[in-house]
């Protein structure tokens, strides 16, 4: 018996690939038959062997394990059909005689008593784990359709993906519609009888599911047929059609209610599909635009667009940048972009934080020192401007500067030279000095507590970064990323965000901006424990928010709610709605304690004039 794999996702995508020797190894080395370019995949991943009829593989003890048909294996004879992953890449596995291509793709829930799991306790799958498995592989076809619509095996993947809905469906004809703006746009269609050609959704179907938003169903030619909503967010996206195909039985009410769960999940699916496409055409767009790399960027907003003309205009010259904006809306970043896309990106980028280094070490860590300087100076030392000689020097939290300092880096910008502390020598340098500030520098020069002049050799280019809550159709989008970016750093199927969720985080003001919506997301994925992230996933982490309607009726989230609601109220009955005494009271920043009196409605209480 001979087999071969057939590529479902990466670069072996659509590929077909001959089990021709007795052992097929794979892995992520150049050495192995099948060499599989992805970190997610052990240099010595699996082994496949073939002998005696039989075609079995064999896990070598990879980091993340040989998966078959969704259970984790260490040998296991592989049978038509079977679904492999290894890593992030999938593959289905065929049987055929020599002479016998392989041109579809099955799906094929196996005999589950041939496995060997590495754990021990392991439930084989069937009835619902098995149901579980033919949904997964829906929405992954679905996505990788939406994604890829000119895949060269798209035939297959269309006639796979009907397969599977018909395995938890009983019919022979399907149809998958999706609405691109407003308009029905026909993304899969399948007949059981090839001489049918590629089925479609009924024009008066099509409209009677639009009118109703709900399922609906009906005989016609002696086929029953079945049509059912994709929604999101109480909007219609989509329409799934399926119909028995010349069978008159008519639909059961478990049937009904399993498309009907089914589409709303691949509702989610094809959101968070458009979300990733929409990421990687932003991206493209993005690098084509003025030549800036500017892939960090993630968001289609007006501020936003104006903010990566902005870097695209200053990059190329040497004058001094001063970034402006809130904690956390990636100031450090603009700077980079600013250093990667001028002329100096060969050379150096030193990053200060005028903050991090206590003021008496400040100077030396700037300027350098000189053997013997002060006690422990055992050896001359090169300070960061010094350090970055050509290139780039990033001043962070600029409005942290000591007075004394903010004389010597005046020197620095209009001179280009300084002294080495216990030097009496000038340093010449060529440096472009970017430097970011989340302070009121002009209220700073007003109060004497930072020089006019400083601020003026600073302030030549200012560039303003727009905090989240201002660029809020931003958030599902970055969301989506970092989803991405922390599913693939912890190895956990994470495919996107419930419509709740995506509600509480665009909802939600962001006082810690990017950073603080990039470590929800990332405890999110690391302790939820579905491949959906849900509001059960973020009222922890965001205990301020109010979860939407629905879900608070008695349970513990509206309890906590009012516990802090009483709380809050008690402390500013008792200072008098004075703000910062309440805050002092219950030992909470001021800034925090405002934003809890918005959030739970207690702004009346709260005194207009702290």
């Amino acid at each position: 018996m001979r087999g071969v794999l057939i590529g479902n996702s990466g670069q072996f995508l659509g590929q077909t690939i001959p089990l021709e020797n007795a052992e097929t190894s794979i892995g992520r080395t150049d050495s192995n038959t099948i060499s599989i370019h992805d970190t997610s995949v052990s240099r010595q991943h699996c082994l496949i062997r073939c002998s005696a009829g039989r075609i079995e593989i064999r896990d070598l003890d990879s980091r993340n394990g040989t998966i078959v048909n969704g259970l984790r294996v260490q040998e296991c004879e592989l049978a038509d059909g079977d679904a492999i992953e290894i890593g992030r890449i999938s593959f289905v596995f065929r049987e055929r005689s020599d002479s016998e291509p392989a041109v579809s793709i099955t799906h094929r829930v196996p005999d589950h008593s041939q496995f060997r799991a590495t754990q021990t306790g392991v439930v084989p799958i069937g009835g619902e784990a098995a149901t579980l498995l033919r949904v997964g592989e829906v929405l992954r076809i679905v996505q990788t359709l939406l994604l890829d619509p000119a895949c060269r095996v798209r035939p297959q993947l269309e006639q796979h993906l009907f397969q599977l809905i018909f395995e938890l469906i009983p019919s022979r004809q399907g149809a998958l519609v999706l609405l691109e703006g407003g308009n029905p746009a026909p993304l899969a269609g399948h007949d059981c009888d090839a001489a049918q050609g590629r089925a479609a959704v009924p024009e008066s179907v099509l409209n009677d599911v639009l009118a109703s938003g709900s399922i609906v169903t009906g005989e016609s030619d002696g086929s029953a047929w079945l049509a059912c909503p994709l929604a999101l967010a109480e909007r219609v996206i989509g329409v799934l059609y399926v119909a028995s195909g010349g069978r008159t039985r008519a639909y059961r009410d478990h049937e009904t209610q399993m498309i009907t769960v089914l589409c709303e999940m691949l509702g989610l699916a094809v959101e968070n599909a458009r979300d990733l496409l929409s990421l990687r055409v932003e991206n493209d767009r993005l690098r084509a635009g003025a030549g800036v790399d500017r892939n960090f960027m993630i968001g289609n907003s007006a501020v936003m667009a104006a903010l990566q003309r902005s870097i695209a205009k200053v990059a190329p010259g040497n004058s001094t940048v001063l970034i402006l904006g809130e904690s956390g809306t990636g100031k450090e970043l603009v700077a980079r972009a600013i250093h990667r896309n001028s002329p100096r990106s060969a050379r150096p980028f030193v990053a200060v934080n005028c903050a991090a280094i206590a003021e008496n070490l400040l100077e030396s860590e700037l300027f350098g020192h000189e053997k013997g300087a002060f006690t422990g100076a055992i050896a001359q030392r090169k300070g960061k401007f010094e350090l970055a000689d050509g290139g780039t020097v990033f001043l962070d939290e600029i409005g942290e500067l000591a007075p004394a300092l903010q004389a010597k880096l005046l020197r620095v910008l209009q001179e280009h030279e300084f002294e080495r502390v216990g030097g009496v020598r000038p340093v010449q340098v060529d440096i472009r000095v970017v430097a970011a500030t989340n302070r009121d520098l002009e209220h700073g020069v007003r109060q004497g507590r930072f020089r006019e002049d400083l601020f003026y050799r600073l302030n030549v280019v200012p560039l303003r970064i727009p905090p989240l809550r201002q660029r809020r159709e931003d958030i599902p989008l970055l969301a989506a990323w970092f989803v991405r970016k922390f599913s693939e750093e912890t190895g956990r199927n994470v495919t996107g965000l419930s419509r709740e969720a995506r509600a509480i985080l665009t909802s939600h003001d962001w006082p810690g901006n990017v950073r603080e919506l990039q470590n929800v997301i990332e405890r999110a994925v690391v302790m939820g424990s579905s491949e959906v992230i849900t509001p059960d996933d973020l009222s922890d982490l965001l205990p301020d928010l109010e979860l939407p309607a629905g879900r608070q009726e008695g349970g513990f989230h509206e309890v906590v709610r009012q516990t802090r609601r009483r709380l809050i109220a008690t402390a500013l009955e008792q200072a008098q709605n004075n703000i910062p005494e309440a805050a002092r009271a219950l030992k909470l920043h001021p800034n925090y304690l405002h934003r809890l009196i918005t959030t739970l409605g207690l702004r009346d209480r709260a005194a207009a004039d702290e």
